[in-house]
């Protein structure tokens, strides 16, 4: 994370607040004492907070290659989200990041399991903080709860939505509490923890970072919680997206590109930010996304799909040259190109050193919520003609389509909306989550698998509980249905 990073605690506290190699959810190694003393002033408050963004980082796959060390925070979120859908696929079907595409990941499975730690990671140090909270200034302590349990809570959220029912932990616990590190929780009980923590956040943060926890992306998040929890509440969904419209604190981008490539801009509500060159801040996911002209360590990742390539046709306007581009028989992801790159000329140029690129991971944007107006607007129906919700839908139609521009739109159907977020938000790792949200990954993923070769069943909506955290609970835990 640039500008932030060299906040993050001295060697001694990233031991305090690491996990175990061999036991994920244990956010204390059994060789650490826990004092009372350990967070002595506010700015080790502070550099604790700065931490759990670490811990959304991750450590870049070059610079530690061995996955029992490191984890690689949403670095590797891709596999677990587009691979999944109709988007994209692995360029090869060799190795387990190839299993996710063609739905055959088991409890195993490297990725899925790191990914499941890393949120924990996450959770753990939020909970550290809210353990040492008293230590931090009296002006400081609101913003600094309130930043930790947005953050724990964006880590909740993630986890609910892939493998449902899991261990709901909000305070520090001991290395032998196996009733709170292994206990399922009901998912309706996380989403409840969910929407508290946010609703502190919203009420104590402002709008003052894109690169930490703001009011805006508190509420961005618990949009998208409202209409995603089991009883849904897209009334206040749509409240909360025209608090985020009104505030007058986001624009869209005029020229798309620069969403990716002009970092932290208009448009960007939350981000989780790289720094190139540098082996300890940067990331491998941009490198992995090539494939003709490899720049990875690995055969291409998110090789796209062609149904996706078709959509683009009918319906990306400008959005479709700077999302992909095609070498030969094989389309690749162009929003995340490494910095330096040029891929007009022939071979390909991607930078200095894509292996380490800095590239931001765009975890909320502004476009991302006008499109959730409309889909609060929707509801449980099938279309809507609500003016305001029109115009949120037509600003990124106008974008798109600048050539015609203004596109008045008089209706949007929930076919319309999902079309649109798909080329509007592809290969940001949002087209799993909306599949889901709107009521139709079993049939879409259905018709994929078919058309693609793959075999696919229900089970796969949900991925399964790591193996390792299961045979370390003692059976506590259980597994998913199906695996």
């Amino acid at each position: 994370m640039k500008r932030i990073k060299y906040l993050i605690f001295t060697a001694i506290v990233s031991v305090f607040i690491s996990c175990d190699t061999d036991e994920f959810l244990n956010p204390l190694p059994d060789t650490v004492i826990v004092v009372d003393s350990f967070f002595e002033t506010d700015e080790d408050v502070l550099a604790g907070v700065v931490g759990i963004y670490d811990a959304l980082q991750g450590v870049n796959e070059n610079t530690q290659t061995n996955i029992g060390r490191a984890n690689r925070g949403v670095q590797f979120e891709h596999l677990l989200t587009e691979h999944r859908t109709d988007n994209t696929r692995n360029a090869t079907l060799e190795g387990s990041k190839s299993d996710f595409h063609r739905y055959v990941v088991n409890a195993n499975n490297v990725e899925s399991e790191d990914y499941y730690a890393s949120m924990y990671e996450v959770i753990f140090r939020a909970n550290n903080i809210l353990n040492f909270i008293d230590v931090a200034d009296d002006a400081n302590r609101a913003s600094y709860s309130a930043e930790a349990k947005f953050l724990r809570a964006y880590a909740y959220f993630k986890l609910v939505r892939l493998f449902s029912d899991v261990p709901l932990v909000t305070e520090v616990v001991g290395p032998t509490d196996n009733e709170a590190l292994f206990t399922r929780i009901p998912a309706e009980q996380i989403y409840a923890q969910i929407v508290e923590d946010l609703q502190e956040a919203i009420a104590v943060l402002d709008n003052s970072y894109k690169s930490r926890a703001s009011r805006a992306a508190a509420q961005a998040v618990l949009a998208k919680v409202y209409m995603t929890q089991p009883n849904r509440n897209y009334g206040g969904a749509r409240q909360l997206c025209e608090a985020i419209i009104n505030s007058g604190d986001f624009e869209l981008e005029a020229n798309f590109s620069d969403v990716f490539y002009n970092e932290l801009n208009n448009e960007i509500i939350f981000a989780i930010q790289y720094q190139a060159g540098n082996p300890l801040e940067s990331q491998s996911f941009s490198s992995e996304f090539t494939s003709t002209f490899r720049q990875g360590r690995e055969d291409g990742q998110n090789i796209v799909n062609q149904n996706l390539i078709t959509d683009f046709q009918t319906a990306g306007g400008v959005r479709s040259a700077l999302s992909f581009v095609t070498f030969g028989a094989t389309s690749e992801v162009a929003k995340f190109l490494p910095e330096g790159s040029d891929i007009t000329v022939v071979p390909p140029v991607y930078g200095d050193n894509a292996r380490n690129a800095g590239n931001d991971y765009i975890a909320i944007r502004y476009a991302d919520v006008l499109l959730m107006h409309a889909e609060a607007t929707i509801g449980d129906g099938t279309s809507t003609t609500d003016p305001i919700s029109l115009a949120s839908f037509q600003q990124i139609r106008d974008r798109a389509f600048p050539m015609t521009a203004p596109n008045s739109v008089s209706s949007i159907t929930k076919q319309e909306l999902l079309l649109e977020r798909r080329v509007e938000l592809a290969f940001e790792n949002q087209r799993w989550f909306d599949l889901l949200r709107f009521g139709v990954a079993e049939s879409v993923l259905s018709d994929h698998a078919d058309e693609m070769g793959y075999i696919f069943s229900a089970r796969a909506l949900l991925l399964p509980i790591p193996a390792r955290e299961i045979n370390i609970s003692d059976g506590r835990l259980t597994q998913n249905p199906g695996y």
